[in-house]
């Protein structure tokens, strides 16, 4: 590879792609279930007339060649971060949001992707889009989802399923900062997280394998640290 030394870590991805940080999620805008992502690579069996054959040997060349992709650039990353680790530390790209008059508020990235939140009428919002709390859930059904395929990637494990539901129970006495009955104030934040995983693999991996994947790409998720370690959150107020 040269001289990597001083390079930035998301240099080593390839194409003019989104760093992984910066890549932007995307996510229905209503609805009130409970999220569900899905990241597949199911092994296909061509079939049908010639052009959709073809049409399908297309798609299944495609698929091995994003999970080689993704493989051959974490390796790179890794080669990186071992001769200087200092080059992992890297800003992440910002989320500004404004407010558009009741509950309603628009999030912006940088790239000009932006997605609305709204609460629902029994807390004065109109429902007209989805909450922050469920994309809260969204963020960290999505970034786990993600790890575990790239993971499994570099690993060599083909992925034949992999769902993941994250779930979640709120007190709305928190929204309003109320106290509980020994005058404890009630926390806003959800509580029972709980991320349902569904995976399987074409390749002949052990569950005991994957379940272990599962794990490991748990505790590495971005997301799912954030959430765990509780990372404190320091404000900076401009007034007027």
């Amino acid at each position: 590879m040269g001289r990597t030394v001083g390079v930035s870590p998301m240099q080593v991805l390839p194409g003019n792609r989104y760093s992984l940080s910066d890549r932007p999620a995307h996510f229905p805008a209503a609805g009130w279930g409970y999220p569900t992502v899905r990241k597949c690579y199911p092994t296909l069996r061509p079939s049908g007339k010639p052009a959709a054959i073809r049409s399908q040997w297309r798609e299944l060349g495609q698929r091995a060649a994003d999970v080689t992709d993704i493989a051959e650039a974490l390796k790179r990353l890794e080669k990186v971060l071992l001769r200087s680790p200092k080059t992992g530390l890297h800003a992440d790209a910002p989320a500004t949001a404004r407010w558009n008059g009741g509950t309603r508020v628009t999030t912006h990235h940088e790239n000009g992707t932006q997605f609305a939140t709204d609460l629902p009428p029994e807390v004065g919002g109109e429902g007209t889009a989805t909450t922050p709390g469920w994309l809260l859930r969204a963020g960290l059904a999505s970034c786990v989802t993600t790890s575990i395929a790239m993971a499994a990637a570099v690993r060599g494990i083909e992925l034949a399923t992999l769902e993941i539901v994250a779930t979640s129970r709120s007190d709305a006495r928190g929204l309003l900062g109320m106290r509980d009955t020994h005058g404890e104030r009630v926390s806003a934040g959800p509580g029972d997280l709980r991320l349902h995983v569904k995976i399987a693999a074409a390749d002949g991996t052990s569950a005991q394998q994957l379940r272990l994947l599962v794990e490991e790409c748990n505790a590495c998720s971005p997301v799912s640290c954030a959430v765990q370690e509780m990372t404190p959150i320091e404000l900076r107020i401009e007034v007027g």
